[in-house]
């Protein structure tokens, strides 16, 4: 009997996965990726990683190692796990899914680096929460987040909202050892520098608002995406079409990671707020120097960072200035609702 439920779980967590890669990622298949994974727990785990949709801890979100609420994939059992997958599938395009496993396997190469000094480095010590009931019409929400991943998916009547989305590497470029010259992050390293250093001089003393690279991302892990006051650096409106193609080409590598219909969704927002954009450089420009950016328009910041580990350290986030953990979907839901 054990052997046969075994089986069904393998079976449906290899259907789920199958449907997270199709054309259309729809609300549903993060609804039945959501069910399956919870229906494969024992009760003890489904207790640990369920929280009320309202719960403080769906805004509780980190990147840094340390200690989680939700079930972790190293105590999973091995159907537990393709469930989880299928569920971390479900959030993010075929881009996006190898992105996050290259990221989760440098906790490998930290490890062997460190020879167990400084933090625990474990490849499966990432956990998976799900906050409310998942359903194709509710409201629910889930997140699967370790070190240097955080994806914050959010449902309102099959709506979606998937923001924070953090990646970050460490090592950015693995230097030595059998995985020489991998880089998780190149799209998102390699299309900010090439934006910066097509400007003419002119455009590029508007652009670099410090000389000095930030410490990390400003917006760290801030409940609200916040900036202190107005946007500077290059407007979009002071571009050329090839700058501007390069800007598009930064963009999608963060929209790129998440699913065609997600992505649509970013590009087309990002094409509707050009007239407010600014994208902002700090540091220096050439390949090993430590380097900061962001595009900033009036519905979203993008940011990313490397300075540390002698700038061989990346992180990256997308965040909605309105639209973090759905707030801007909620708010719409309940104007509705009231009226």
């Amino acid at each position: 009997m054990r052997n046969r439920i075994r089986v069904v779980l393998i079976v449906s967590s290899l259907s789920v996965l199958i449907a997270a890669y199709e054309r259309t990622q729809s609300p549903s298949v993060m609804t039945d990726a959501a069910k399956a994974y919870l229906n494969a727990l024992t009760p003890e785990q489904r207790a640990r990683t369920s929280f009320s949709f309202d719960a403080e801890e769906r805004m509780n979100w980190h990147f840094v190692p340390i200690e989680r609420k939700g079930v972790a994939l190293r105590e999973m059992t091995s159907a537990q796990k393709h469930l989880a997958e299928a569920l971390l599938s479900a959030g993010l395009s075929q881009q996006g899914v190898i992105k996050a496993h290259t990221i989760m396997s440098l906790d490998q190469v930290l490890k062997d680096m460190e020879k167990g000094k400084g933090p625990e480095r474990d490849p499966e010590k990432y956990y998976v929460s799900i906050f409310g009931a998942p359903s194709d019409q509710g409201t629910w929400g889930y997140r699967f987040e370790g070190h240097h991943i955080s994806l914050n998916f959010t449902i309102v009547n099959g709506r979606i909202a998937s923001s924070p989305n953090f990646f970050g590497a460490n090592p950015a470029e693995v230097k030595e050892g059998p995985r020489a010259g991998l880089r998780a992050l190149r799209c998102e390293e390699d299309t900010g520098r090439a934006l910066i250093k097509s400007l003419t001089d002119a455009q590029r003393s508007t652009a670099i608002v410090d000389k000095t690279a930030y410490k990390d991302i400003i917006t760290f892990d801030s409940r609200k995406a916040a900036l202190s006051g107005q946007p500077n650096g290059l407007p979009f409106s002071k571009m050329t079409a090839k700058q501007r193609e390069l800007l598009s080409d930064v963009v999608g590598c963060y929209a790129s990671n998440l699913p065609p219909q997600i992505a649509e969704f970013r590009m087309d927002q990002y094409k509707k707020t050009q007239a407010g954009l600014f994208f902002a450089w700090a540091g220096g420009i050439e390949k090993g120097d430590p380097h900061y950016y962001r595009v900033q328009t009036s519905a979203f910041l993008i940011e990313y960072d490397d300075t540390q580990n002698n700038a061989n350290h990346i992180h990256s986030v997308w965040r909605d200035f309105d639209g973090d953990f759905g707030l801007d979907l909620l708010a719409q839901h309940y104007q509705a609702s009231h009226r």
